[in-house]
Formats: structure tokens, sequence, C-alpha cells
């Protein structure tokens, strides 16, 4: 009897420390899949395995350190304010831990957005843009990588040159064929 009374106490113990888990952003993205209104997809890092004599070789390394991006977002005009509301409460909530290192905040057409990143600044693990407006909506792009650098991330967006008139489309069918 001693035993079945033990092995309830360790049981109980044992489910409230897991039930009081806090979201992760993995847990975040994931359940936002079902979630209805929100706009979810993920680019395989390889369509941006560019060929181009402009880039540098250092640019198309940095590119290969890219493994996907996951982009989640909620619009204003397809949920209610509240929903919105709590959207950005819960991504606070996922943001304030202290794995989440800010790199930069910064308000571009009255939207609020913070830059974040995970890892050590020399091997990045993701980097985080968050983005959050009342008049548009919520939504956040995960760049996961192995061993990303800030300073080469930044040398790649000085060195891409994105010309409208050259820019192939056909690549990024797949993306939304699969939806």
């Amino acid at each position: 009897m001693k035993k079945v009374t033990t092995l309830i106490i360790a049981f109980v113990v044992s489910f409230s420390f897991t039930s009081c888990q806090e979201q992760t952003l993995q847990d975040y993205l994931v359940a936002s899949q079902e979630k209805q209104g929100f706009v979810t997809f993920d680019v395989p890092g390889g369509i941006f395995q560019m060929e181009s004599d402009e880039m540098s070789e250092a640019s198309r390394n940095t590119l290969k350190t890219i493994k996907k991006i996951n982009v989640v977002g909620l619009l204003t005009k397809d949920s209610n304010a509240a929903a919105v509301t709590t959207e950005k409460e819960q991504l606070d909530k996922i943001f304030q831990k202290p794995e989440y290192k800010r790199l930069m905040r910064f308000t571009e057409k009255n939207i609020k957005m913070n830059l974040f990143y995970t890892g050590d600044q020399d091997a990045i693990d993701e980097v985080i843009l968050y983005g959050y407006s009342a008049e548009v909506g919520v939504g956040i792009a995960r760049v996961l990588g192995e061993d990303m650098s800030i300073s080469d991330i930044m040398a790649v967006m000085k060195d891409v040159k994105l010309d409208p008139s050259k820019l192939n489309l056909n690549q990024l069918s797949a993306i939304f064929s699969a939806k």
C-alpha cells in the first residue's frame, strides 16, 4: 500500500511540473497551423541557393546555412482585435524568456517590430522577426539555420539586390502547391 501511495504522489508531482511548462515558440507555431484565420507557411532553405555573378562567395556560403523559414501571421482584417491582442500577449510572453536575445527594435509604417536570435552571436540557431500593429495584425518570421552569423546575414542583405523584373516566381510555386 505504501508503494502505491508513493507511486501516486510521484505521478501527481511529475504531472504538475510538466503541465506548468510554458509555451515555446515551436509550440506556438504548431498550434497556429490549426487556428482559424492564421496564415502559415514554411519556405525550404534550398530556395535561397541563388546563382548570381553579382553575389559574393561569402554570401552564397551564408545562404547555405539557412535551413528553412517559418512564417505565421494573424491579420486584423481576418480576425477581431481581441484575437490579435491575445496572440500578441502570448508571443510577448514567449519572447521574455532568456534564450531570446533582442538584436534590435524598430517601427516601420506603424508596425512595431523586434528582431531576436537564439544561440551565440557567431553561431546563431534562429533569427526571429516579430511584428505587431493593431491595424495590420501580428506575425513572426523565423529563420532556422546552422551556425549563422549576424554580420554575415547583414552582408548578404547588402549583397543581394532584388530586381522585380528578374525575379523568378516559379521557385515559389512549390511552396503554395503543397497547401
